[in-house]
C-alpha cells in the first residue's frame, strides 16, 4: 500500500490520467495499491447520473465528465480529496461493502475532531445535523471500478469556499432542509497536515495499513 500526498492543486485531467495508469499497473501486478490525498483548482465534475438541469452556472468553472458514479459535485481549494486505487479481487469483490468502508473512513476521520458524520438512506455522502434539524453534507463519495480495481473516492470539505457549491445542485439534492458544510464552517480550525494525519489513521483502521 502506497500513499501520495500533494499540497498544491493538481490538474483534474492529469489526476485522471495518473489514476488510469495506476489502475492498469495494479491490475497487472506491477504497482502497489495507492491512496492519494490532494486538491483541485475550482471545477465541477459530472458523474454518470448527472442531469443537465443540475448545472446551474455552466460558465462559472470548468466542467468535466467523469466516469465515476453519482451526479454533479464541486472540487476546489481547501477540499481534501482522497483518490483510492485498491484491488478488490484480493480484498473482496463486493461493491456495497467497499462503498460502506469509504463512508466509514470519512466518519472516523471526522470523529477525530468530534464531528458526528452520518450516513443517510437514499443520500450519498456523509452528513451532519445542524440546528433546527437541517442536514448539511460535509463529504461526497463517487467511485468507479475497473476490473475490480477502484478509482476516484471521496471529497471531504476542509475549508472550501462554500459559495462555489451554488453553481450546481450538489449530488442532485436540494431544498431548504439540506445544505453543504465544512470543518471550518463547523468551527474546526485545523491545518491540512492535521487533516491528512487523521485521514491516514482512519484509513488504516478501515482498510488496513
Amino acid at each position: 500500500m502506497e500513499w501520495r500526498i500533494d499540497d498544491k492543486p493538481v490538474d483534474y485531467e492529469a489526476a485522471l490520467a495518473l489514476m488510469d495508469r495506476r489502475v492498469a499497473a495494479i491490475r497487472e501486478g506491477s504497482a502497489p495499491e495507492l491512496a492519494w490525498l490532494l486538491e483541485h483548482p475550482p471545477l465541477y465534475t459530472a458523474g454518470t447520473s448527472a442531469q443537465a438541469a443540475d448545472l446551474l452556472a455552466p460558465g462559472r468553472f470548468p466542467v468535466y465528465r467523469s466516469g465515476r458514479g453519482g451526479q454533479y459535485t464541486y472540487h476546489g481549494p481547501d477540499q481534501r480529496i482522497g483518490y483510492v486505487m485498491l484491488d478488490l479481487k484480493h480484498r473482496g469483490p463486493d461493491v456495497k461493502a467497499y462503498v460502506h468502508n469509504l463512508e466509514e473512513w470519512l466518519i472516523r476521520s471526522l470523529a477525530r475532531f468530534n464531528i458526528k458524520g452520518e450516513r443517510r438512506q437514499g443520500r450519498v455522502g456523509i452528513w451532519v445535523t445542524r440546528d433546527g434539524g437541517r442536514e448539511d453534507k460535509i463529504a461526497a463519495i463517487g467511485v468507479r471500478i475497473r476490473h475490480w480495481v477502484t478509482m476516484h473516492g471521496v471529497a471531504l470539505n476542509h475549508e472550501p469556499d462554500l459559495g462555489h457549491f451554488t453553481g450546481i445542485v450538489p449530488c442532485g439534492i436540494s431544498g431548504p432542509a439540506f445544505g453543504v458544510t465544512s470543518l471550518h464552517d463547523l468551527g474546526i480550525l485545523i491545518s491540512t497536515s492535521e487533516l491528512d494525519m487523521a485521514m491516514k489513521a482512519a484509513f488504516a483502521e478501515v482498510f488496513g495499513s
